[in-house]
């Protein structure tokens, strides 16, 4: 049998995607009244699937795959930028009759298809989730935005099977690495699996930066480490924040011996979260966070890439998670942000800015010689306005609540939501790639 090292050195076309083009082309369908995003640069990285491998993959997934059932509602398509195309035996997925398209499943580009079976779990019966982000128990009225399910275009997917994952898993170490939208994923990942586990089968630590979830049944954990740089953030003595450009160690050791790593970085680079930066040992306070950004992130490659076996690790990366502060940007006036937003985009020419994070990551991914997996959620997040707290969040004062405009939360995420499809693209990566089972 084709071992799980055959998937990770095919990997590495996958991970070298770059996006060099700041404009997307965008196409309608009068008929359906989907929209989609293509782009005019698009690159072919696949991941080929054995028919050995294959077989074993269906043979495990395919009780688990159904056909797409649409609804009436807005559906909305988005054909992700340079987004990862996997290659896959038409057997594992109920693809369309097109054949030209039964080997090929983009997990980036699809539709939003509402679906009344979803969330994935309740979040009042999920004690880990940070009260930040339980919308519902926090007073957010509506709950539509629970109810909304990623498609991809071409082919259905395996649902998300807590109970396969947790067998993936077993004597595994999954972690999260980032800021705190790394940490929702974290979130959404622990109430994905600890619902099928006994209360006296899981436990939950904290140790400085790092907190571990466990399922003790499986010797398995899921953990998350606060690393929103990813390098160092150091306080001085006269309590000056201090970004080290090339200095990971003191958190990469936490890192080593990882079954599978998903990193993430980004929103920090966006607002000066520090007094100094030092890049080596030349001081810099004025440096432009973006190529600051890049700097950290070549630091971030030289690491990996002397300190994680390819051969025992998986190495994922996410792109930037959007916000939504503009509503000009899907063509509403008069409106506070994501505020009193209930269903995704609709809008047939939203042209959703790039962020220059998602850019930077392909091009440095693109630089690799070690195979990391893009997970490029970008895109299919930008159309979901209304996945997020704005003012039901448990850290507003009443008289805050009554400014959606000046204290709305339009960057994180509710819970259950959004970050919950992340997982669940993440997990159907790991069954293409044949992670153990």
């Amino acid at each position: 049998m084709v071992s799980s090292v055959s998937f990770i050195l095919a990997l590495t076309s996958i991970a070298c995607l770059l996006a060099m083009e700041n404009e997307y082309a965008y196409s309608s369908s009068e008929e359906n009244k989907d929209f989609e995003i293509n782009t005019s640069n698009g690159i072919d990285g696949h991941l080929v699937v054995s028919p050995i491998v294959a077989e074993d993959l269906r043979r495990s997934v395919m009780e688990k795959v159904s056909s797409v059932e649409d609804t009436p509602h807005g559906e909305i398509a988005a054909e992700m930028m340079d987004s990862v195309h996997l290659n896959l035996n038409h057997s594992m997925l109920n693809v369309g009759e097109n054949k030209a398209d039964t080997t090929k499943c983009n997990l980036f580009s699809g539709t939003w298809v509402r679906d009344a079976s979803y969330p994935l779990f309740l979040g009042a019966q999920c004690p880990y989730v940070d009260s930040k982000a339980t919308c519902r128990q926090n007073g957010r009225p509506d709950s539509d935005y629970e109810k909304w399910r990623w498609q991809p275009s071409g082919c259905s997917i395996p649902s998300f099977n807590a109970r396969d994952m947790l067998e993936r898993l077993r004597g595994k170490r999954l972690m999260f690495v980032g800021d705190s939208i790394s940490q929702s994923q974290w979130e959404s990942m622990v109430c994905m699996l600890q619902a099928v586990i006994p209360s006296n089968k899981k436990t939950m630590i904290s140790q400085s930066s790092l907190t571990i979830f466990k399922a003790l049944d499986y010797s398995a954990s899921v953990e998350f480490f606060w690393a929103p740089f990813l390098v160092q953030l150091r306080t001085d003595s006269q309590n000056k924040r201090i970004l080290y450009l090339d200095s990971m160690e003191s958190n990469g050791i936490y890192w080593q011996g990882i079954d599978v790593l998903v990193f993430e970085s980004s929103h920090w680079w966006q607002h000066q979260r520090w007094d100094l930066i030092m890049d080596g040992n030349k001081p810099d306070p004025n440096m432009d966070p973006m190529v600051a950004y890049k700097k950290a992130l070549m630091t971030w490659t030289k690491w990996i890439s002397a300190n994680i076996d390819p051969k025992r690790s998986l190495v994922f990366f996410s792109t930037t998670s959007p916000k939504h502060y503009d509503p000009r940007e899907w063509s509403e006036t008069n409106v506070y942000h994501c505020y009193n937003q209930t269903g995704p985009v609709q809008f047939e020419g939203f042209r959703p800015p790039v962020p220059p994070q998602v850019l930077i990551v392909k091009e440095v991914v693109e630089s690799m010689s070690f195979p990391v997996t893009l997970m490029d959620i970008t895109g299919l997040s930008q159309f979901r306005k209304d996945g997020h707290p704005s003012i039901y969040s448990s850290v507003l004062s009443n008289e805050e609540k009554k400014h959606p405009e000046k204290f709305g939360d339009c960057s994180h995420w509710c819970l259950p939501g959004v970050p919950d499809t992340w997982n669940e693209l993440l997990y159907v990566t790991l069954l293409f790639m044949g992670f153990t089972k």
